[in-house]
């Protein structure tokens, strides 16, 4: 069986993800997208929240499942056997990054090789920084994220102005 992992931050999660997701879903018998828990960043949503919006918009694709992990990579990969490690490019300035961290799981974690999806250009632009900025300020992110996530983004930096 054919098993891949998307990690990610995912806060909050973009269409650009989810461009990603449904066509991963679609080369992999088993697609686990998994929120990381980053220790040396300050999140706008928890990882429980992050990992609700996902289990929300990924309800319809069968063969995906939502999880959550810290630490490495490499060491979630191994730990659930998983073939393969997802990766999104949304332009050439990703890659030199992401080139480097796919070199580095492959040393940790031999057995992965590392799938690289170039985001659908209509989402090139798009990152989750992008819809936060946007949201902070009041702007339209409907476009960015999928249905019914904006309203959630929109209350959570209601309750954060508030105190």
């Amino acid at each position: 069986m054919a098993k891949a992992v998307y990690p990610g931050s995912f806060d909050p999660i973009t269409l650009g993800h989810m461009d990603v997701i449904k066509r991963a879903s679609e080369l992999f018998d088993e697609l686990t997208v998994a929120v990381l828990n980053n220790s040396t960043k300050t999140p706008l949503f928890s990882v429980d929240e992050r990992v609700n919006m996902l289990q929300e918009v990924c309800a319809d694709l069968p063969n995906v499942r939502v999880d959550h992990f810290s630490g490495l990579t490499a060491d979630y990969v191994i730990k659930n056997g998983f073939n393969s490690i997802i990766r999104g490019l949304r332009a050439v300035t990703d890659f030199e990054y992401e080139l480097q961290m796919a070199q580095t799981n492959r040393k940790l974690a031999p057995r992965a090789d590392t799938v690289f999806l170039t985001t659908s250009l209509e989402y090139a632009y798009l990152s989750s920084t992008t819809v936060r900025e946007v949201a902070y300020y009041g702007g339209d992110i409907s476009r960015f994220v999928p249905e019914g996530i904006d309203k959630i983004i929109y209350e959570k930096y209601k309750d954060i102005k508030k105190k």
